[in-house]
């Protein structure tokens, strides 16, 4: 079924229309001209043999070049001549060929890399977004549209997404191999050196300031037939001892307690590589875990409280993150006005992206103007792109006017002359 093409701005296409109007006057203005020259000069020879022939030749190229331009928009007079109102009659076919032109000489990949190359993207870029209004407009929008997205998802979406997709692919998941390799590698790397560090530094505050606690604590689970007095001094030699203890392992990197869970990390990291039984109780606990209702709603409430920070962040235009994200985006730009290796680089991913986005659609591209044209309205595609560009194909008739006498006075000439 055919569709209305899209109304383009009336006041423009007023203006054209009048432009049109102005240059079919103009030629047929001549051709008059050159009819009136032709009538006027008949019979005669001599000089005005010479007028007459160019002026009836100017009439022979005017009005076949009229023919011509008519022909491509409509019938000339009205007559179905075989090969007239060709965008009305073929315009399917023209949408094709119009579509095979752009993909064969716009979407080839070194034309994309050679325009690329030359319109220097990453200096442009970079001039652009120094300047602080283009950062600040950048970051503007871009916080905007984050924005706007997070506050469009829904928590049953996220419920949905963490019960029906994550939570199934972790179930299906063995974490064993996970664990024990990243393990291995912390234990490696001494990675986990720093939060025993921090473990052991609040257990010595924790004890130090809280012995009345620990007694506590510890009395509650003496004999009771212990008298009052033996057991407040056992746990007081046992809190000095235990806080001595604490500050050793605090102070000395090499202590034997801290040898001993370095050996016992890794020995539970290769059973987790390695051992049946160790790897089956650390899939059983994960199964435990993931199968507990609570951790779909943890899962939502964790999203909701980043979510809310984040909006909110967004939102504050004059916040630490509208100016930390303003500053690093002009400081990338002085990068790229500096760093010409790094506008290298910028250039050809921008490059590669565009070869990779013709390639992957440049198909689905070019096959708009097919599909488009092809639901037009034949009359009036005709009329819209007559209106576009009849103006300069009147040009055509003009200057088949012109050349036409022209030309008839060179043949006249011969003529004369042979």
């Amino acid at each position: 079924m055919a569709i209305p093409m899209i109304t383009a701005d009336p006041a423009l296409d007023d203006e054209r229309r009048r432009a049109l109007r102005r240059m079919r006057t103009l030629a047929v203005s001549l051709l008059l001209f050159a009819a009136t020259v032709y009538l006027l000069t008949r019979d005669h020879d001599g000089f005005l043999g010479y007028v007459n022939a160019g002026a009836e030749a100017s009439m022979v190229g005017a009005i076949a070049d009229w023919f011509a331009v008519v022909a491509l928009f409509k019938h000339p007079l009205g007559l179905p001549i075989p090969h007239t109102a060709l965008i009305p009659e073929r315009k399917d076919m023209l949408g094709r060929s119009l579509e095979e032109f752009v993909g064969e000489n716009f979407l080839q990949e070194q034309i994309i890399r050679d325009r690329l190359a030359v319109a220097d993207l990453g200096r442009k870029a970079g001039d652009w977004v120094v300047e602080p209004a283009n950062a600040e407009r950048v970051v503007k929008e871009v916080t905007s549209v984050l924005r706007i997205g997070l506050e469009k998802v829904k928590d049953e979406d996220v419920a949905a997404l963490m019960h029906d997709v994550l939570l199934p692919r972790f179930l299906e998941e063995p974490v064993s191999p996970i664990a024990g390799s990243l393990l291995k590698e912390v234990v490696a790397d001494k990675a986990h050196h720093g939060l025993v560090d921090l473990v052991f530094d609040e257990m010595l505050k924790w004890m130090r300031i809280n012995e009345e606690t620990f007694s506590d604590i510890v009395i509650e689970r003496a004999p009771w037939w212990a008298p009052q007095s033996l057991n407040e001094r056992v746990t007081h030699r046992l809190h000095i001892e235990l806080v001595d203890w604490l500050e050793e392992i605090s102070v000395n990197p090499f202590h034997p307690a801290r040898q001993a869970l370095d050996r016992m990390l890794d020995k539970l990291a290769d059973d987790l590589l390695t051992d049946p039984a160790v790897q089956q109780r650390m899939e059983g606990l994960k199964d435990r875990v993931l199968a507990h209702p609570q951790v779909t709603v943890t899962f939502t409430s964790l999203w909701n409280a980043l979510r809310h920070v984040l909006v909110d962040a967004l939102a504050d235009t004059g916040g630490p993150l509208h100016q930390r994200l303003q500053h690093e985006l002009v400081s990338f730009g002085r990068r790229l006005q500096e760093d010409e290796e790094l506008r290298v680089r910028v250039d050809r991913y921008a490059a590669d992206l565009a070869v990779f986005v013709v390639d992957r659609y440049g198909g689905e591209l070019t096959a708009v103007i097919t599909h488009t044209i092809d639901r037009w309205d034949g009359r009036e595609a005709s009329r819209r792109i007559e209106l576009f560009v009849g103006k300069d194909l009147q040009f055509i008739r003009i200057n088949g006017t012109l050349v036409g006498g022209l030309v008839g006075l060179l043949i006249h000439a011969v003529t004369v002359t042979l």
